[in-house]
């Protein structure tokens, strides 16, 4: 197969993966040409395998469609795939979530010794209503749950979402923050796949007792001299 060939292959197939991509991310060809300082026309020709995005171009679109690049260099299709969003019962995780705040609610007052009619004094919030938000039965609006959780001497923190699937999502986006955090000379490190295995070790490293800690530090010096 000559050159020629191959790119006009190419052509086709990035058109076929970036059409992909918009469709998955919900986007139109007018937002996605406009992100990318183009007309409709000129990324509909993109789409169609008839032109081709430079890599400047390709990595302000991935930017935008909130993509990994090398969504351009694989076979899967995302726009098959049901997106998470549309797989949650959104409702019902909501209710479920307000059980589980009330129930922790009520288990921070247990631990606190408080009975509701002292918690009701303190906050100014009814006994009835505190009952009412301990068997989940209505939603605690977030202003009186701070309220509630700073009067039983807890932390907010506590009653985020961490095993569900918008927690998940959630620790996904922390723990992304978390990264750009670091210094850039540790990302870029920590971005390669050669040092995985140091990042490993150092994991095994952090769950020892200080005992045994100092027995593989002594063990260490023994090979050294």
């Amino acid at each position: 197969m000559d050159i020629k060939t191959q790119i006009t292959i190419r052509s086709k197939k990035l058109g076929v993966l970036i059409r992909d991509a918009r469709i998955a991310s919900r986007r139109s060809i007018k937002e996605c040409a406009e992100a990318i300082g183009l007309k409709s026309g000129a990324f509909r020709a993109y789409e169609e395998g008839r032109k081709s995005p430079s890599l400047p171009e390709l990595e302000t679109l991935v930017y935008y469609l909130d993509l990994p690049i090398d969504h351009f260099w694989s076979r899967e299709i995302k726009s098959n795939a049901p997106l998470p969003i549309e797989t949650l019962d959104l409702s019902k995780l909501l209710s479920v979530r307000q059980r589980k705040i009330g129930a922790l609610l009520r288990q921070e007052r247990m631990n606190a010794s408080i009975s509701i009619r002292n918690l009701a004094l303190q906050t100014g919030i009814s006994g009835a209503r505190i009952k009412a938000y301990e068997l989940g039965e209505r939603p605690i609006p977030l202003p009186e749950l701070e309220a509630l959780v700073s009067v039983l001497g807890g932390r907010i923190e506590t009653f985020f979402d961490r095993s569900g699937p918008i927690g998940q999502w959630l620790m996904n986006e922390e723990a992304i923050q978390h990264f750009l955090e670091l210094p850039s000379e540790l990302r870029e490190f920590v971005a390669l796949p050669v040092n995985r295995p140091y990042l490993e070790l150092a994991m095994k490293l952090s769950s020892m007792s200080r005992d045994k800690l100092r027995s593989v530090a002594e063990d260490l010096l023994d090979i050294t001299f």
